[in-house]
């Protein structure tokens, strides 16, 4: 059965398999890795297991379920065969990073270190094999007054609907692209909320580019649930389609969401805007774990660089679900249990016959889950406008740095958006280039005239979330650590006897 890990105290010293992320990949790589008799941990950093998807799932009541639809509700049973797996599970756990390790197991190996964070205490763990299944990150929506009061992004209006039932009181608006926007105005509508508008800002000549794959899309399971969903909001709330440019306008408070529509221009009053164009995978950890990525024009991000069964450049490293591209819940289930079978094979867990009759039978599940989604990805890919604003529209709201001001920077000639960070502190803030990084990647490639994979991506070192002096102070003192604060006390002491 499950155990739950409350403090970092309490952690194993070493792993077979440590697992960073409790969504749909993170939990089926936790259950497929511990049936082959691994001993696996699962680190995550919300209350409860169920990453975005499933959020709350377990404490959700019936009208909850209701509300949130049929695909939430499906998380339950994922969630029931996990608290039946022997594994290690950390709740509200940071590990803030994976490299290797500076001294091997007593088989010989030099395992893979993680800094983790829980309960106040900070620690290093071994693992054999890490699995990052660290999910999506809405991708940024940088339009003029998106900083101000009453304006939120989608998915922050999703978290707060399944982690504590909290719903908009006043007059809502949703704007962007992608199917997360229309699903939420759903949940909302649903949860008797007052949707104003949808406001669609997918741009037009996306169908033509999607109907080469409307075929893969209609035998899929996306095809049906994705058409009631347009119906209920089309028969429910006002829809507005085509919009080619939105500004929240307000005095010190959204009150008024500025649009334009062809030639025309519209004005929308209301007391909530939710932005959302679309997600892009969490590359964070990814990326200071020093995994190779490359950029994905089809998804206008950055992706880790895997093979089907997630392994990254890193080895022992692999990546799966949304943090490997952006593929859904159901096909994340199949790279996290794809990921857990790889790591049972390479730890000698299992024979290849066994590894292989098993692949087979995932890849083809796989597959079924990936249909139709070349279609949502050429439909709702965002325009350009949105993803790379005017001058005087904040990109880093950390740092308060503007598009105007980073292509200032720009036109002096930095090779990359390492020297961009450098010079302006863009990507230097609490959130690490989290809600700035693909703007400023997709403006500086767009000032230099080439596509972002040539120029890369910030490069991220440990500790890639905040760490306190306290729990650094809790880590234990390691021999070479010893030996360099012993050598410099020594210099210090000569240096006072011989002065």
């Amino acid at each position: 059965m499950m155990q739950n890990i409350h403090n970092a105290a309490d952690l194993a010293p070493h792993y077979d398999v440590v697992i960073v992320g409790a969504g749909p990949a993170g939990l089926s790589a936790a259950i497929e890795a511990s049936n082959h008799g691994l001993v696996v941990l699962l680190a995550d950093e919300n209350q409860s297991p169920g990453g975005q998807i499933y959020r709350s799932v377990e404490h959700a009541s019936d009208a909850d379920l209701g509300r949130m639809g049929p695909d939430y509700a499906n998380g339950r049973s994922l969630l029931e065969r996990f608290r039946r797996a022997k594994v290690s599970y950390a709740s509200r756990a940071t590990v803030w990073s994976v490299g290797p390790a500076d001294e091997e197991t007593g088989d010989g190996v030099h395992p893979l270190e993680l800094g983790i964070s829980l309960g106040g205490i900070a620690r290093p763990i071994a693992a054999h094999r890490v699995i990052l299944a660290t999910g999506a990150l809405e991708r940024p929506f940088p339009i003029p007054g998106w900083t101000m009061p009453g304006v939120m992004t989608a998915g922050a209006a999703q978290i707060l609907m399944k982690s504590s039932g909290l719903v908009p009181s006043g007059r809502t608006i949703l704007a962007g692209a992608g199917p997360l926007l229309y699903l939420l105005a759903s949940q909302l509508l649903r949860a008797g909320v007052s949707v104003t508008a949808v406001v669609d800002t997918t741009p037009v000549e996306n169908r033509r580019l999607a109907m080469p794959h409307v075929l893969g899309f209609a035998a899929s399971s996306y095809a049906l649930k994705g058409l009631k969903l347009l119906f209920e909001v089309h028969r429910r709330a006002r829809v507005i389609r085509g919009a080619t440019a939105l500004e929240a306008v307000g005095s010190g408070q959204f009150s008024t969401l500025r649009l334009h529509r062809g030639n025309k221009s519209l004005h929308i009053e209301g007391d909530l805007l939710l932005l959302h164009q679309g997600i892009v995978p969490n590359l964070n950890l990814t990326l200071a774990a020093g995994c190779d990525y490359v950029w994905d024009e089809r998804l206008a991000a950055f992706r880790p660089a895997v093979d089907i069964c997630g392994a990254s450049s890193v080895p022992g490293v692999s990546i799966a679900g949304d943090a490997a591209g952006i593929v859904g819940a159901a096909a994340s289930a199949h790279q996290g249990e794809l990921a857990g079978l790889t790591a049972a094979l390479d730890l000698n867990r299992i024979g290849q016959g066994v590894y292989e009759q098993r692949r087979n039978e995932l890849a083809r599940k796989l597959a079924r889950a990936l249909k139709g989604r070349s279609f949502i990805e050429h439909r709702f890919r965002p325009d350009k406008t949105f993803r790379v604003p005017e001058d005087d529209v904040i990109v880093c709201r950390c740092e308060e740095i503007t598009a105007g001001k980073l292509r200032e920077v720009a036109a002096l000639g930095v090779p990359g958006p390492n020297q961009m960070k450098a010079f302006t502190r863009c990507g230097m803030g609490p959130c690490q280039g989290r809600l700035c990084g693909l703007t400023a990647a997709e403006l500086l490639a767009q000032c230099r005239g080439v596509a972002p994979g040539e120029l890369g991506y910030f490069r991220l070192r440990p500790p890639i979330k905040p760490v306190t002096l306290g729990e650094l102070a809790a880590l234990p003192h390691t021999e070479a650590a010893i030996v360099a604060v012993a050598g410099w006390v020594e210099r210090a002491a000569e240096e006072r006897r011989t002065s």
